[in-house]
């Protein structure tokens, strides 16, 4: 083998390695990878650096909810704690949370808390019902990646009573075809209910549906026995074709009507996907309602499967969907599954170079906040501890300050890169090393670093910036002499002492006639 081809096929192997897996099912609070339904589950580890591993009470439980990641609530109103998940940036991930109480918090009622992606508020995770019926309960939704990670957060609201909790999380990867209606550079989808109709067996999932998607059986219909020269690799959303096997029709040509979703909706916009095939000779036609609005008409269902969708379609309470044959046709309509997820603007997001310069920031921090991942500004009302932001046309981090927060570890010279920063408050803590240059700060009013350990000498480029009112370095460990431009400096509250090893500057030289 020649050393060029050698030197390629190593530069191969090295990418392959540093992509992304395109799917990763996260085994929460666990100690070990654990395998279930195919899947090689691991430990949460890896993905979050917060919270506590806790067992639940109960027994004969599935392996991947016999353990959760708890995070504490007391102190925590309105903080989020993220896993943060390797991705391939700009590709379109399914997210599916599974909860699981277990009685981790004692035996009160599960906790209910928020659930957010990135910047956006994905919803309130409530399992109380499920948990009273001993069954896990799963959220699940479609987003596209903008970043190198995706964060999938739980937050402690008012409502949060207890600590909030997870015991497993999946990302997976779909084609670029899947739900390709949606402009996922505006929108996220949050599904509502996924079903096989006519089917009264088990949940469908993988290896029938190749994104482990979960279609549960629906109606109170005995399953109906479907053609079985259905084929439907050709339809975009990738169903699995197992749900074509049954089939919701009735005996005697005529309308077909049934309430789907059962549980009454929420005043929003809405994803609509209706799956069907028919190799019946001749072919049903009919057209179909929802709510008494026309849908679509004149549909005649072939073997090779179609899907009839609308990306924006508004709902509000309980829908009907109603199948009405074509004048002239003596074929009975029928269905065979469907899919609906609520519409979800996406939240806005927080300027990359500021994330950008909180994430070196945070690096050189041994011990940061718990709660500094995700967006460090968003959703609303989840800042990172110690950060303010303006909501203005972009989002920026205007506000600093982690007083007496035990924090040590160096000051990040990309913290100059903050360029709408204000305030920048670190005192009280154990933060060493140099002062970095932070010239190009230009709105910065306040810098207090009093009470920490840092060394060398002051920058004179603090004495640039105009907008600096007041300026804190006493008891620290500073050396040198104090820049002359910060020595009387107008409008200026300058503190240096006690502490430091500082000598004041020469006296400028003046002449004499």
């Amino acid at each position: 083998m020649s050393p060029l081809l050698l030197l390629l096929l190593l530069s191969l192997v090295a990418f392959s390695l540093s992509q992304p897996p395109r799917s990763i099912y996260i085994d929460c609070g666990a100690p070990a990878p654990t395998q279930y339904l195919g899947f090689r589950w691991v430990p949460d580890t890896e993905f979050v650096a917060s919270g506590s591993t806790k067992n639940v009470t109960t027994h004969g439980v599935l392996p991947i909810v016999s353990t959760v990641r708890s995070f504490a609530s007391v102190g925590n109103l309105n903080k989020k704690f993220c896993y943060e998940i390797p991705v391939v940036r700009l590709a379109k991930y399914l997210v599916r949370t599974i909860y699981f109480y277990g009685g981790v918090n004692g035996d009160g009622p599960p906790p209910v808390f928020d659930q957010i992606v990135d910047g956006t508020f994905w919803g309130v995770v409530n399992t109380t019902e499920d948990y009273a019926r001993n069954l896990s309960s799963y959220y699940e939704g479609v987003f596209r990646a903008v970043g190198k990670n995706l964060s999938v957060c739980l937050g402690v609201n008012t409502y949060t009573t207890s600590d909030p909790f997870i015991s497993a999380l999946e990302v997976i990867m779909l084609n670029d075809s899947v739900y390709n209606s949606t402009d996922f550079d505006r929108f996220a989808l949050g599904l509502v209910a996924r079903n096989s109709f006519g089917s009264n067996g088990s949940i469908i999932r993988y290896p029938d549906d190749q994104f482990d998607r979960l279609w549960q059986p629906f109606g109170s219909y005995s399953p109906v026995p479907a053609t079985s020269n259905v084929s439907t690799s050709g339809i975009w959303n990738h169903p699995p074709s197992t749900v074509f096997e049954t089939q919701w029709t009735i005996s005697n040509p005529g309308p077909l009507e049934l309430q789907w979703p059962q549980t009454p909706l929420s005043n929003a916009t809405y994803y609509i996907a209706l799956y069907f095939a028919d190799g019946r000779v001749p072919s049903p036609e009919f057209s179909i309602a929802i709510n008494g609005v026309s849908y679509y008409s004149n549909l005649t269902p072939t073997p090779l499967g179609l899907v009839v969708f609308a990306d924006q379609w508004p709902l509000a309470g309980l829908t009907n969907i109603k199948l009405t044959p074509t004048v002239g046709s003596d074929v009975s309509p029928l269905i065979n599954a469907g899919e609906i997820f609520e519409v979800m603007l996406l939240g806005r997001r927080t300027l990359v170079r500021d994330v950008t310069a909180l994430e070196n920031l945070k690096s050189s921090l041994q011990n940061p906040p718990s709660d500094w991942d995700g967006d460090p500004c968003l959703p609303a009302g989840y800042p990172w501890t110690g950060i303010e932001c303006s909501l203005g046309r972009r989002i920026r981090v205007v506000s600093l300050n982690l007083t007496q927060l035990g924090i040590s570890g160096s000051l990040s010279p990309h913290i100059a890169n903050l360029t709408a920063i204000s305030r920048i408050l670190l005192g009280n803590n154990s933060l060493s090393g140099p002062i970095p240059d932070l010239h190009m700060l230009k709105f910065l009013q306040i810098l207090d670093l009093r009470n920490n350990q840092f060394s060398g000498t002051i920058p004179a480029s603090l004495g640039d910036i105009s907008s600096l009112k007041e300026l804190h370095l006493q008891n620290n460990e500073l050396t040198g002499t104090i820049p002359s431009n910060l020595i009387g400096k107008h409008g200026l509250n300058f503190t240096f002492s006690p502490g430091n090893h500082l000598s004041s500057p020469a006296p400028s030289p003046s002449l004499s006639s």
